[in-house]
């Protein structure tokens, strides 16, 4: 199983605000929905399209883990796979749109939200040392790499409940 190491911040400022602090490199509209949960695993299908040009690409993925390192597995399905799981959970897709960015050298992830008011900036790393030596600059907000109430198997699970 591959390790996901990333720290999580709710960014201090609007995204239209973060000018050219940051290069944008895509932006992917993603919609996303679980099908299992435990108290530290997650099963989820998502379909993502590529906003530059119209890909869409369809994912399962499983996570086993809480905070800044957890294992992951994911892999691409076909269409209608996705469609058929979807449609048999009949939940609410969590959705939000992903702007791939660069910042001083180093890869990061802003997920703006749909459903509710919330924008997440992710950066991951190579090693739990790398993640936790980490100095974020005060505009990416507070950490929120250990927080479970912004995981988003929280917020979806708080969609469902709608």
């Amino acid at each position: 199983m591959a390790l996901e190491i990333e720290r999580k911040f709710l960014l201090a400022v609007p995204y239209e605000q973060l000018g050219d602090r940051i290069r944008v490199r895509s932006e992917q509209r993603i919609e996303q929905t679980y099908l299992a949960l435990e108290a530290d695993q997650e099963l989820r299908v998502r379909r993502i399209t590529d906003l530059d040009n119209g890909e869409v690409t369809y994912t399962h993925t499983f996570k086993k883990g809480f905070g800044i390192k957890r294992e992951e597995v994911e892999y691409e399905i076909n269409e209608g796979l996705y469609e058929q799981v979807v449609k048999a959970f009949g939940a609410v897709a969590l959705t939000k749109n992903r702007i791939t960015a660069e910042w001083n050298g180093a890869r990061i992830e802003i997920d703006i939200y749909d459903q509710i008011q919330l924008t997440v900036l992710e950066v991951e790393f190579d090693s739990e040392e790398a993640a936790l030596s980490f100095e974020a600059p005060e505009w990416f907000g507070q950490d929120i790499s250990s927080s479970k109430e912004y995981s988003n198997k929280t917020v979806w699970k708080q969609l469902q409940r709608k």
